[in-house]
């Protein structure tokens, strides 16, 4: 009984550390969360000089204002452009998802732009390969969206069905 009561607790202490232990993210994933958390606080500070040891000389950002922006010198370019467009940028991490290859960020930033105080809410999905990013995506409101593009226009919220001019 003695010696079935050991295995036992032997047992019970080696599933209790297997779960309690080495949980979380992988080092990779948190390498991945540390380079997205030092891309944001570039883009915050408008430094852009350590870029190339964020993100890969070939990477794509599908979130360009005409489309897909690639390689890593016009992403700064187009990087530089909104950050004059709201030099006085914050950013705000609601939620951060990290894996061994992606990072996904909740986040809100504020600014003037304009001379008007602008907040602006995101997902932000980014690739990373070999501890770079090499792909992102960026998803906005599209209620703030809408506002930034066209300050002060109320947007139709209104859900009636197109009319069927077919007949």
């Amino acid at each position: 009984m003695k010696k079935y009561c050991q295995i036992l607790l032997a047992a019970g202490t080696l599933f209790l550390v297997s779960c309690s232990g080495g949980g979380g993210l992988s080092a990779k994933a948190k390498k991945n969360k540390e380079v997205n958390a030092a891309i944001m606080k570039a883009y915050e500070s408008g430094d852009f000089s350590k870029m190339s040891d964020y993100m890969a000389a070939d990477a794509i950002d599908h979130g360009g204002e005409m489309g897909d922006v690639k390689g890593l010198e016009n992403i700064i370019a187009e990087m530089k452009k909104y950050r004059e467009m709201m030099p006085d940028m914050k950013s705000t991490i609601i939620h951060e998802m990290a894996d061994d290859e992606y990072v996904m960020t909740w986040a809100k930033f504020t600014g003037t732009m304009d001379g008007k105080l602008t907040t602006m809410t995101s997902a932000d999905i980014t690739k990373f390969k070999d501890g770079k990013a090499i792909e992102h995506w960026v998803f906005m409101d599209p209620k703030e969206l809408a506002e930034m593009m066209a300050p002060g226009q109320p947007m139709d919220n209104s859900l009636e069905p197109a009319k069927d001019t077919a007949r």
